[in-house]
């Protein structure tokens, strides 16, 4: 069994140094049996070629240091572990008010001197610096937290400052977790960024955890995370090995989010939405920000739009956008999905999963329109596959948010 499973990974995990400390990722039982959504992949690059018949390759890729553990039912003992493994001894615990009992769960027996649950979505700059004196007055020596992304935002925002190493344990599909991506929020504007020291040391996946999560923000969740598989194909730093990634990412949540649809505390459906998520992550950590991430940035940060459902609502349409643009990109994704053409499959999933559908029924006015587009052509990235005029990043905004059938 493993051997099989050995030969499909060598392409897909990156190998643990002899003399590094960290551990290759532990995934559960259920998936070290090669799943029947995992197909030995073709190529790199494209959908029938390889690369060698293709042209001359020629990328960077970086990978990140991180341990990971995936294992249902082992948050705690797996966070006690990681936070011995660091040597803390006076933990710093970031969980929103609404996550208190999951993070009791997972924290007990841990040295905890610091409970901080002010929470909040797109991370405040005035909410980031609370937190931040929080954790120097209390002389906290690494922070863990259990939550979604805006959970591990706050996070990450402190450790930008203090320099604090960070267990993070999700408790949705958001896939902040794996990255070294920032995000803050002062003035109506969200400001991004890399920064190695924000990368969580470590990360405990654990499926029962996300047992409760509700059905609306499961989907929304986790076609967020299908957003860093599209948006990683054709982002700045793209290359053939975050590709591999973000396909067998998309193909991992494609089959496991129906099944999160019809049963939302069904651990089948949530552990192939969380790897498939962990996948996503891995492939947006590497690739960068697309335009479909620009956008919903500049929604969130200017309007403050839900951050998930603005994702899953502007997905189909950047897909759209850049498909025609983007051959070998969009053959791959088709066949993720399962389908003859990429918008077509993702659509057949959003109907499935009845995701969100208009950005005017998530808040913004269609007035808001124009200055969302001119803060959107200031940062999309000049290498996306559809050179972004005013006129198609209008037209496609105004799509969205009347929620036509994108195209």
């Amino acid at each position: 069994m493993r051997a099989g499973f050995s030969s499909w990974t060598a392409r897909v995990q990156p190998t643990t140094p002899r003399d590094s400390n960290l551990a290759p990722t532990v995934w559960p039982p259920r998936l070290l049996q090669a799943p029947d959504f995992c197909h030995e992949p073709r190529d790199f690059l494209g959908a029938v070629r390889t690369v060698s018949e293709t042209r001359q390759v020629h990328f960077v890729n970086e990978s990140l240091p991180q341990r990971v553990r995936f294992g249902t039912g082992g948050a705690t003992a797996g966070t006690k572990a990681e936070v011995e493994r660091l040597g803390a001894t006076r933990v710093m615990l970031i969980a929103a008010p609404a996550e208190a009992q999951l993070a009791d769960l997972v924290t007990s027996g841990l040295p905890v001197v610091l409970r901080h649950d002010e929470v909040v979505m797109h991370v405040p700059l005035e909410v980031a610096e609370r937190a931040r004196a929080a954790a120097i007055t209390h002389g906290v020596d690494l922070v863990v937290s259990v939550g979604g992304g805006s959970t591990t935002g706050l996070a990450k925002a402190v450790a930008m400052t203090t320099r604090l190493p960070i267990v993070a344990v999700p408790t949705t599909y958001a896939g902040s977790e794996a990255t070294a991506v920032w995000g803050l929020t002062d003035a109506n504007r969200k400001t991004t960024g890399v920064d190695p020291v924000v990368l969580p040391r470590a990360v405990v996946y654990d499926a029962s955890l996300l047992r409760s999560l509700p059905v609306e923000l499961s989907v929304a969740s986790g076609l967020n995370a299908l957003a860093h598989c599209v948006d990683s194909l054709w982002a700045p730093q793209a290359d053939p090995i975050n590709a591999v990634f973000a396909v067998e990412g998309a193909r991992a949540l494609n089959k496991g989010l129906p099944l999160v649809a019809k049963d939302p505390s069904g651990l089948p459906g949530i552990e192939l939405a969380l790897y498939g998520a962990h996948l996503a992550a891995r492939a947006f950590a590497s690739a960068g920000s697309g335009l479909h991430h620009k956008i919903c940035h500049v929604l969130g940060g200017k309007f403050d739009l839900p951050h998930a459902q603005t994702h899953a609502t502007v997905l189909p349409y950047v897909l759209g956008l850049n498909a025609p643009n983007a051959i070998e990109a969009a053959t791959r994704l088709a066949e993720a999905f399962g389908a003859e053409q990429a918008l077509g499959g993702l659509q057949q999933l959003r109907r499935e999963l009845r995701a969100p559908r208009a950005l005017r029924d998530l808040g913004l006015q269609e007035s808001d329109i124009p200055a969302a587009v001119e803060d959107v052509l200031a940062i999309a990235p000049a290498s996306n596959p559809t050179p972004v005029t005013r006129q198609n990043l209008t037209a496609l905004l105004h799509a969205a948010w009347v929620g036509e059938e994108p195209r």
